[in-house]
């Protein structure tokens, strides 16, 4: 009997290793199941649900979606400053939330208006000491934040740019082109690009003679005639008008902010159609404006503010943003175009509007601004373009 247990006592060990052993492999293989699926689910970016609309396209054009070219451009940019006191996040990347990014990402031209200079150079050119006078002045590093998010262009045609002088503004435009950004307003500049093989031009303008101005109205024709001749879309960038929730209602007429004349961005805009253009995007009022068809080509008088880290007001309406989206094919007519409502928190960070606040106050404004013929946005934020000559 002795002998017979230990025979059985070697075998018993051996059988209980062996369920130890295929347990333990179960569990460490469970696990990492679950590590990697945790990591996946983590690292997605998922659309927000309930923002997923069709493009309504014109009726006379029908091309594969392949063929044409997305186009996002969103409003005016300070992305924080160290300036006169340091006003920066710890983390650069909280500035652009991922849910926005994701939208951001989509196009293929990305265009935004930079009103800060990302310099290290010490000296303003601005006496901030005055009333109403704000210089802005970002870590040259922050351009890589904006390489990551997506742009491809900025416009610094503006009266933030130089707030820094001739240094501060070389730094800038160094800076973004270090990382592939290019910069849109110089003098006499057209910028040409190439945008899924479709040559296209851009042109930035505003009110001051040392960028290209408004108030030479000849010299811009001009300037959208050369461009017309070499490239088979042309989009215009305008700074143009007074600012604050007091401006927001365009109209064909000369505005003024603080004595200074703003230009008629109404009249310009026009006008650039009239020579060319084929799309064009407002900037400066630090609110949302309204939006108009002419001649088949979409004008955006000013898409409102889009980053303004503890910099630009987000009360009222100057916290109400978008990504204005407009698909075009490679003739620059206009196919589908829509609104991606944004909402500025307070501290003046971006985030994906559930409720389409901005939707609602561009029907408001398109109604107001054109009472004969507003231009149709539906609840999806869509620019209806059936029947529009």
């Amino acid at each position: 009997m002795a002998n017979r247990i230990g025979r059985l006592l070697p075998l018993s060990f051996i059988s209980f290793c062996f369920c130890v052993g295929i347990s333990i492999g179960i569990f460490v293989r469970f696990g990492q199941v679950q590590r990697s699926q945790a990591a996946t689910s983590e690292e997605a970016i998922p659309l927000l649900p309930a923002y997923q609309p069709e493009y309504t396209p014109l009726p006379t054009f029908e091309e594969p979606e392949s063929d044409y070219i997305t186009i996002q451009a969103v409003g005016d940019v300070i992305p924080g400053t160290n300036y006169p006191n340091n006003r920066l996040p710890r983390d650069r990347n909280q500035l652009i939330p991922k849910s926005v990014r994701a939208y951001l990402q989509r196009a293929d031209l990305l265009l935004g208006n930079l009103e800060t200079s990302l310099t290290t150079y010490p000296y303003s050119s601005k006496d901030i000491n005055k009333g109403q006078i704000f210089a802005f002045r970002s870590p040259p590093a922050y351009a890589q934040l904006f390489a990551d998010v997506g742009f491809d262009v900025f416009n610094m045609a503006n009266n933030h740019a130089l707030d820094f002088g001739k240094a501060g503004f070389r730094d800038t435009v160094n800076n973004l082109a270090a990382v592939g950004i290019e910069t849109l307003g110089h003098k006499n500049q057209i910028l040409y690009k190439q945008v899924r093989n479709v040559p296209v031009a851009m042109i930035g303008f505003t009110t001051y003679d040392i960028y290209n101005s408004m108030h030479d109205l000849e010299k811009a024709k001009a300037l959208v005639e050369e461009a017309r001749a070499n490239a088979n879309l042309v989009i215009i960038s305008m700074q143009a008008g007074a600012e604050g929730t007091g401006a927001m209602h365009v109209k064909n007429q000369t505005e003024y902010f603080y004595g200074e004349d703003r230009g008629n961005s109404m009249k310009f805009a026009r006008s650039m159609i009239d020579a060319g253009a084929d799309l064009v995007i407002g900037h400066g009022p630090h609110v949302p404006r309204a939006m108009e068809i002419y001649k088949g080509k979409l004008i955006a008088y000013s898409l409102g503010n889009f980053l303004g880290y503890r910099t630009l007001s987000t009360k009222d309406e100057t916290g109400y943003s978008m990504i204005l989206e407009a698909k075009m094919n490679s003739y620059g007519e206009l196919v589908g175009s829509k609104i991606i409502p944004v909402r500025m928190s307070r501290q003046g960070i971006p985030h994906i509007d559930q409720r389409f606040t901005t939707v609602s106050l561009l029907r408001y404004l398109n109604k107001n601004a054109f009472p004969d013929k507003p231009m149709k946005i539906n609840k999806k934020g869509e620019i209806v373009l059936a029947n529009i000559k």
